[in-house]
């Protein structure tokens, strides 16, 4: 009783820092840039979390092509997902951005069978169906597309793109390792992105501060922390299947934080895209290959 427990409080705290970071996020666009914001986040939880794989003496890639992929890994991963999800935050809400980023796993299906011939169950195709369903009716409430709805969707996509990428190289990384650098690598990316592509401004305050230790402690260390410790401990499919909750969080802390209006096609659709989620990543037997 008290694993169960124990399993519930923390699937609970890796998601809820999951969807609330992008409310969080669009309040600290409010002093700082958006390329610049997430590029201090990750540089700073990525520089944290590679001190401590170097003092846990974590194994480290001993050939060039290990970083290579490391670097490319976390321009999908780091640079590409979180640069458009915070500039998504620019004209879209936090709860819709939310959502759009996290239909990643029914993308992961598609580009899998299309790309790495994967193979997939019936009830992960229907997860397919249903979420991308929920995809037309919540952008079908919208009057016309935000270039948000354009990043929100493109950050899916590349977070669809660096899964297939660590399904395909991270059998020879350590998963520590991998998560510091990509974060590390990415951040700096950002950061350059910022310098190159925005006029980088950062109001210091308080809250300004706060927001940052915020997003890269607590959203970036602690969570992953949390989430590798659950797939480690637990089954990784059924624990995956809990993903549906960080979207549902980003709405609703958007709600709380922010005052988001809550539309009838963004509930349902996101229903919809929240059972698509749960589908695709609920576990069973493994399909032949």
């Amino acid at each position: 009783m008290k694993e169960k427990l124990l399993f519930a409080v923390l699937i609970v705290t890796t998601t809820s820092l999951m969807g609330s970071s992008f409310a969080v996020g669009k309040i600290g666009l409010l002093y700082v840039s958006p390329l610049l914001l997430v590029g201090l986040r990750f540089t700073l939880a990525g520089a944290v979390m590679a001190i401590a794989v170097k003092l846990l003496k974590k194994p480290h890639p001993d050939q060039p092509a290990g970083w290579l992929r490391i670097l490319v890994i976390g321009f999908f991963q780091t640079a590409a997902v979180m640069g458009c999800i915070f500039l998504s935050l620019r004209t879209i809400s936090a709860g819709e951005s939310a959502i759009l980023t996290f239909t990643n796993p029914l993308l992961v299906v598609i580009f899998g069978a299309l790309t790495l011939s994967m193979k997939f169950r019936f009830i992960q195709w229907m997860g397919v169906i249903v979420g991308f369903t929920g995809v037309v009716i919540t952008l079908g409430g919208q009057l016309q597309l935000e270039i948000g709805t354009v990043l929100g969707f493109a950050s899916a996509v590349a977070w669809a793109t660096a899964t297939l990428l660590v399904k395909r190289w991270g059998q020879g990384l350590d998963t520590w390792v991998l998560t510091a650098y990509q974060m590390l690598f990415g951040g700096l990316l950002l950061l350059a992105g910022s310098a190159l592509l925005e006029n980088p401004h950062f109001s210091v305050t308080a809250v300004s501060v706060g927001i940052v230790l915020w997003l890269a402690i607590m959203a970036s260390i602690v969570q992953f922390a949390v989430w590798f410790y659950l797939l480690q401990k637990g089954n990784p499919g059924k624990v995956s299947a809990f993903l549906f909750l960080a979207p549902f969080f980003g709405v609703l802390t958007g709600w709380l934080l922010l005052d988001e209006q809550l539309g009838f096609s963004l509930l349902i659709g996101g229903a919809l895209i929240f059972t698509g989620i749960f589908l695709v990543n609920w576990p069973g037997k493994p399909a032949p290959q």
